[in-house]
């Protein structure tokens, strides 16, 4: 008999355990390490960082007129040309791109698993808090919201590609003919207004992702830690400045629709990524 005042004591049943994981075989092994999976974040976020700076540079041409972007596109697709057959060289760099995008996601995602397994109090986002009150207000802002911004991103580059790539929203989209059809995407208010808010998460999203890149290298020192926030603000605020330009001006009637003249081959021009 158990006395009134005595708690009855109740064993519940353990939950399963999970069988360990198998290891794999060096040197993929260490991506099952945390240290390994930041590793693979910072550099694809480097690599990814590189990618939208040459993007938004080869765009800039939109300024000097529909011919320039014609010829920066036959430059695309004749890289490595004679050594490669034409495009070759191009698909490679997409699949590469495509690979380091699915990793960047992977590593993200397994990370905040991780942490919240060995954490369960971490905040949601599984990045690193910051200390040192509004100094460091910014960056507190943009690791919280590294998993929405990172979401729209992701559904936007999705978009893009219907959009301006393979021109599935559109009937006026005509291939190869990349500097009309940026303009008749963003003369529609709706994907203007789109594009601006994607670029404002991507900025916000890489102003993180430089901010705490060097530190998942291994790469610190308190006396240059303090350079770590200039390059942040200073790339993320190229790229933002950069990119929303683009929409802006086609709706101020800066950048207007010309006479496609310039087209020799319609098919020669491939819409970038």
């Amino acid at each position: 008999m158990v006395a009134p005042t005595q708690e009855r004591r109740i064993r519940r049943p353990e939950p399963p355990r999970r069988a360990p994981r198998k290891a794999l075989p060096w040197p993929l092994n260490i991506y099952q390490t945390a240290v390994g999976k930041k590793w693979v974040m910072a550099i694809t976020g480097l690599g990814l960082i590189g990618f939208v700076l040459a993007h938004m540079a080869g765009n800039l041409k939109l300024y000097l007129g529909a011919e320039d972007i014609y010829d920066y596109g036959v430059f695309l697709k004749e890289m490595g040309s004679p050594i490669l057959p034409k495009t070759h060289l191009l698909w490679i760099l997409r699949a590469g791109l495509l690979a380091m995008f699915v990793l960047h996601i992977h590593s993200a995602y397994t990370l905040t698993r991780m942490n919240a397994v060995s954490n369960p109090k971490a905040n949601v986002t599984g990045q690193k808090t910051y200390d040192g009150g509004q100094e460091f207000a910014a960056a507190n802002f943009a690791s919280r919201s590294m998993r929405w911004t990172g979401i729209i991103i992701a559904l936007y580059v999705i978009f893009h590609l219907f959009d301006l790539t393979w021109g599935a929203t559109s009937d006026e989209w005509v291939k190869g003919d990349h500097y009309n059809n940026i303009v008749d995407s963003f003369q529609r208010v709706p994907v203007a207004a789109i594009y601006i808010v994607a670029n404002v998460a991507l900025a916000v999203h890489i102003f993180h992702g430089a901010w705490s890149m060097f530190q998942s290298l291994g790469v610190t020192s308190p006396q240059y830690n303090h350079l770590r926030r200039y390059v942040a603000y200073g790339i993320s605020a190229v790229i933002l400045i950069g990119n929303v330009s683009f929409p802006i001006a086609v709706l101020l009637g800066i950048v207007d629709h010309v006479e496609p003249t310039y087209l020799e081959d319609a098919s020669a021009l491939l819409s970038l990524i």
